[in-house]
């Protein structure tokens, strides 16, 4: 899962290119602004998101997932610094730890955001167009477990591996010049399969949110007919969010995935000792790609307003709770009392 600036032939893993440069404007500047920005917005989105959502009380498969969610988001928020290791100035440094560790669990942690995004497109799905079922169970406990079970699954199954295979020393930092460099043949052949793995996962997960908000979608309106309702923008709205969700997704997620195909497919092909034209166009590709694939932690925040009654209603109060500051109270009073005369 440790995608990160890799060029390697694993059809014959004792030769690892290492020549392609890393001396670009896009890769050495204008990425790390990116993830600067998207740093700034996104730890401010969530820490509101964290500040709200702890406030709530677990009472149904819903919040607990979309707590999860938030946790993701904050973890993938909290590796964004180590984006700056592509800089020139500190890639020396921060390349060991950032192949090893963060660059790791910054995926791991997008791809358990993937899965309970689609764990919650069931939840709804099981409550709104079949309320009878008991496929995930009435208990609350249930949806903890798993929760823990994604979380289990992905940082134990394919983090922890991906981390110790990254196990190769190497003399002087400055000749690693991919996070490929660190990885011995098992390592590199752990890599290609994962890379692969979660793409028809991620693949998968899209298929089963775009049928279960579609039928979400057509039970609702189905429901306002069968009522005798002509509340045609009650309907509209409920199209409205189901396509919010689905949207929001895909720009977000879609194309990384549909570029990560051609480019690994480049990757395991790969038999040059020299960079090619076509392989650095899909590096390009795939870097740009990502960084749209990370923009979904500020995404989310604003889907739990728009989707989330209990967030958007608790968010609400306690701004209210915030306005009526012991501090703002007492300058609310005083000036009040003169403009009374006293």
């Amino acid at each position: 899962l440790n995608g990160e600036q890799i060029s390697f032939c694993p059809r014959n893993h004792s030769h690892i290119n290492t020549t392609c440069s890393r001396n670009n404007i896009f890769k050495t500047l204008v990425l790390p602004v990116l993830y600067s920005c998207l740093f700034l917005v996104g730890l401010s989105l969530n820490s509101v998101a964290v500040w709200v959502f702890f406030r709530i009380p677990s009472r149904s498969h819903f919040i607990i997932y979309l707590k999860n969610v938030v946790v993701a988001d904050v973890v993938m928020t909290l590796t964004f610094p180590f984006k700056v290791s592509d800089l020139p100035t500190t890639w020396d440094q921060l390349a060991g730890p950032t192949c090893r560790f963060f660059a790791v669990i910054f995926y791991n942690a997008q791809y358990t955001c993937i899965a309970l995004l689609g764990l919650i497109s069931l939840d709804r799905f099981f409550k709104i167009v079949m309320p009878h079922s008991r496929m995930f169970g009435q208990s609350l406990t249930v949806s903890k477990v798993i929760s823990a079970t994604v979380w289990l699954v992905f940082f134990g199954g394919t983090g922890l591996p991906n981390i110790l295979l990254t196990n190769k020393s190497v003399a002087n930092a400055s000749l690693i010049t991919n996070c490929m460099v660190l990885k011995g043949p098992a390592g590199v052949q752990f890599h290609e399969q994962t890379s692969l793995l979660m793409n028809l996962f991620f693949w998968f997960v899209s298929v089963v949110i775009v049928v279960c908000y579609i039928c979400i979608a057509n039970r609702v309106v189905q429901s306002y007919r069968n009522s005798g309702s002509n509340n045609s923008q009650g309907k509209q709205k409920i199209k409205l969010r189901v396509f919010l969700v689905i949207i929001v997704f895909f720009i977000c997620f879609g194309p990384y995935h549909i570029i990560r195909i051609p480019y690994t497919s480049q990757q395991v092909s790969y038999s040059s000792t020299d960079c090619s034209q076509t392989y650095e166009y899909l590096r390009f590709a795939k870097e740009l790609s990502h960084w749209l694939a990370t923009t979904n932690i500020c995404m989310d925040p604003l889907l739990y307003v728009f989707l989330c009654r209990e967030f958007k209603e608790k968010l609400m109060s306690m701004m209210k709770d915030c306005n009526k500051a012991p501090g703002k109270q007492k300058l609310k009073d005083t000036t009040s009392n003169v403009k009374s005369g006293f």
